[in-house]
Formats: structure tokens, C-alpha cells, sequence
């Protein structure tokens, strides 16, 4: 499988808490950090889920 690193952008402070859940289970913490993740439709899904908080760099 090909990788994908994911970048968190915007700060999850306020927003939904599916949605702080979500970045969290993507494993990101601070702004501008970068995760390295497997390109699976699992992963896809929560990328869009939260694509106005992140970054993706395939």
C-alpha cells in the first residue's frame, strides 16, 4: 500500500467532538504536525471528514 503523511492545519479547539476524535485517532496533536499513515478508504474517510483541518501530501 502506498503511503500518505497527513498535516494538521487548523487547531480542533471548538469543533465537533467527533471531529477532535477524529484527528486524534489520526494520531495528531499540534499544528504542523505530520503523520505518516497506510492510503487505505479507511483512513480517506477520515481525512474528509476533516478536510477543512488538514493537509494531505501524497
Amino acid at each position: 500500500m502506498a503511503k500518505i503523511q497527513i498535516k494538521l492545519v487548523k487547531s480542533p479547539i471548538g469543533r465537533l467532538e467527533g471531529h477532535k476524535r477524529t484527528i486524534q485517532a489520526l494520531g495528531l496533536r499540534k499544528i504542523g504536525q505530520i503523520v505518516e499513515k497506510e492510503d487505505t478508504p479507511q483512513i480517506r474517510g477520515m481525512i474528509e471528514k476533516v478536510n477543512y483541518m488538514v493537509e494531505v501530501v501524497e
